[in-house]
């Protein structure tokens, strides 16, 4: 009998192994019980922590706006007549009651003079009327037409004084003059607009701001105006308006500026900034902000018993490298590495560290 070549009673050997292999496969696989899983740590996830204690914080809201003269008046001529006189420049600074413009008044001093002149007749033939009647040797119809004849002289009189003051018309109060739209020789007529005064020792700034910003704003909040040219202006918060506008949705503020200077920018536009009223805030990485179930912005922390606490804040300010949030306790034992692998209640093997911000992850 011929005998088969070693090669081929190797290669029958190793098929026959691969097949009992198959055959009986891995009965580790399929042992009637589990292999036992090794005992749970006694402590629970590593995170790091650092302590953090609040800080005061006075927040502030920019808002663009722009700014007007606290008061402005158009000035209109009250009676005709022809320019006489521009006893003021336009620009100039003008006090209450100075003169600022001089009309043809009709020879108005002389018929005032006469009119008062016979005022003072009718007022001594009136008290001598007076005396008579109290003798009866005047009747009561005659003292009463004298009577009428004093009021007739006092009104007169009114009525020329008044002309002459429109003929001259004054400032109602201290500002500055602005454009003259007449010139000497030009014919007013009633009701005619000549001019205009401006008040800018203090200026009113006004702006719109949002429905998420006016909660926190109120009249007395100090405001600083940033002007185009650099200069700023000192003020504050004056009014605030209790209904939005429909269009926009947004709510109209005004703040009162003082402008010792006399810098000319009533019409021209700002930067106002309004600052609020301090509060107590954490500052940390804006990376360490997350949601609750509930929507909310929260931060996590380890509390005494080694737990995790979520707690809900409100971001009071915001940067690219800072967060001011508010609604913590004055110090916590904040998570910066590891928050988001931990769930609220959940105890924790906390690491401390030192207080230098780090991104969570």
């Amino acid at each position: 009998m011929r005998r088969l070549p070693s090669s081929y009673v190797v290669a029958s050997l190793l098929v026959l192994g691969l097949v009992v292999w198959l055959l009986l496969g891995d009965f580790q696989r399929f042992q009637p019980t589990p292999p036992e899983s090794p005992p749970p740590s006694a402590e629970g996830s590593r995170v790091e922590v650092t302590t953090r204690h609040s800080t005061f914080y006075v927040p502030r809201q920019i808002v663009q706006g722009q700014l007007s003269a606290e008061r402005e008046v158009t000035l209109r001529a009250n009676v005709g007549g022809v320019v006489q006189e521009k006893p003021v420049a336009q620009g100039s600074r003008v006090n209450a009651g100075d003169t600022l413009l001089i009309l043809d008044n009709d020879a108005l001093p002389e018929r005032l003079q006469q009119a008062r002149d016979e005022l003072t007749l009718a007022q001594a033939e009136y008290a001598g009327a007076q005396n008579l009647r109290q003798r009866e040797l005047i009747s009561q119809p005659e003292l009463l037409r004298l009577q009428a004849s004093l009021s007739a002289s006092a009104a007169q009189v009114a009525q020329l004084e008044k002309q002459l003051n429109d003929s001259r018309p004054q400032a109602p109060f201290a500002g500055t003059l602005g454009r003259v739209q007449v010139e000497v020789g030009d014919l007013v007529q009633p009701g005619e607009e000549w001019g205009e005064l401006v008040d800018d020792s203090r200026l009113t700034g006004e702006a719109w701001v949002s429905q998420q910003e006016v909660g926190e704003l109120s009249a007395g909040l100090p405001v600083s105006a940033r002007l185009l040219n650099g200069e700023q202006l000192e003020g504050e918060l004056t009014f605030v308006s209790p209904r939005a506008d429909e269009s926009t949705r947004t709510f109209y503020v005004e703040a009162t500026l003082d402008n010792p200077r006399g810098l000319t920018m009533a019409g021209g536009s700002a930067e106002l900034t309004i600052t609020l009223a301090p509060r107590e805030v954490h500052r940390l990485s804006p990376a360490l902000l997350s949601l609750n179930d509930e929507g909310r912005l929260a931060v996590k922390y380890v509390d005494a018993a080694n737990d995790v606490v979520q707690a809900p804040v409100e971001l009071v300010s915001a940067t690219i490298e800072s967060a001011y949030v508010s609604g913590l306790p004055e110090q916590i034992e904040l998570i910066t590495l590891g928050a988001g692998l931990v769930e609220p209640g959940e105890r924790v093997d906390p690491v401390r560290v030192d207080d230098t911000p780090r991104e969570a992850r």
